[in-house]
């Protein structure tokens, strides 16, 4: 199958575990309208389709397979992928708040504190952040025999989405949106906000398999090269996309004086600095050889999103 077919299968695949994982919570009503309006909204998921594309790239080098993985293979750590997206969107959910960035829309749909007020917010995304390590833990439980892999793994994951990581370039990000776009802060407030997650997600995956040095060192390396180049492009399509391709307001960085790539360095720059880490990314997976096509084609295809 072709990137985009198995991107989609994937994509459904996440989007269906979610909706499980989600509907069978009790909760007041009001916090479970909340949290699934964000949770269940149109998204790339990313984030988990990293962490199961490395939890596949492990299983095939260890089992000197070419093929995909099948999805009931998959099927014991989906729970730790859907995980890893709910951490991601309680984070969109604060981001949007009017303390934060002060966002209307987001997936072409009003943001989360615009439907159901602020207060109630703040709640869905504290609860997608405690649902994500119920789920992780519940799952712990269910494969005991795996507690050692998804130990490392969870642990992985709660330090990038930390203070040491995402919190701390979200914080950094608000504290800086006025000083000026000096290059050190801008780094660590990218490294931290956007590349942790994304690097974690890929480590996470390995771990869950089981450490091999080999692979860890690999999707470190193409995780933290994707995640700059992720944020550059999101950087430029602030400035050059539309609404109706983002789904959001565009220009905001620059009205909120945010520290971006293009501001920096200028568009075109940045636009050469992105394919500068997709190339890096992509050279971290060549002694995988067709084992890692899909994740090196999705490293390409950043490149060309849209939103």
């Amino acid at each position: 199958m072709d990137f985009n077919t198995v991107y989609k299968k994937r994509l459904a695949y996440i989007n269906k575990g979610l909706d499980t994982l989600l509907m069978s919570r009790e909760s007041h009503p009001a916090v479970l309208r909340a949290m699934e309006y964000s949770l269940l909204a149109e998204g790339k998921r990313l984030r988990p389709v990293l962490f199961l594309s490395a939890y596949e790239l492990a299983y095939l080098y260890d089992h000197k397979q070419k093929e995909a993985v099948p999805e009931s293979e998959l099927d014991f750590i989906l729970p730790m992928a859907c995980a890893i997206e709910m951490i991601h969107n309680y984070s969109l959910i604060h981001d949007d708040l009017p303390a934060m960035d002060n966002d209307d829309y987001r997936r072409g749909k009003l943001t989360n504190h615009k439907v159901f007020g602020e207060a109630a917010a703040i709640l869905a995304g504290d609860g997608l952040l405690n649902l994500a390590y119920e789920v992780m833990l519940e799952n712990i439980l269910d494969y005991p025999q795996s507690l050692s892999h998804y130990i490392k793994a969870m642990a992985v994951i709660a330090y990038s989405a930390g203070i040491s990581g995402m919190i701390g370039g979200q914080s950094a990000d608000m504290e800086n949106q006025s000083e000026g776009n000096e290059e050190e802060v801008l780094n660590y407030i990218h490294t931290h906000k956007t590349e942790a997650l994304i690097t974690a997600s890929l480590k996470a995956g390995v771990l869950a398999y089981r450490e091999e040095p080999k692979i860890l060192d690999a999707v470190t390396g193409y995780g933290k090269a994707l995640g700059l180049a992720f944020q550059i492009t999101d950087d430029i399509l602030d400035l050059t996309g539309n609404f109706y391709q983002l789904g959001k307001a565009t220009g905001q960085d620059e009205k909120m004086g945010k520290q971006t790539y293009p501001a920096e360095y200028g568009l075109e720059k940045s636009k050469i600095l992105a394919r500068k880490y997709i190339d890096k990314s992509v050279s971290y997976l060549e002694p995988f050889g067709v084992k890692a096509d899909f994740l090196k084609s999705l490293s390409l295809s950043i490149l060309d999103r849209k939103r």
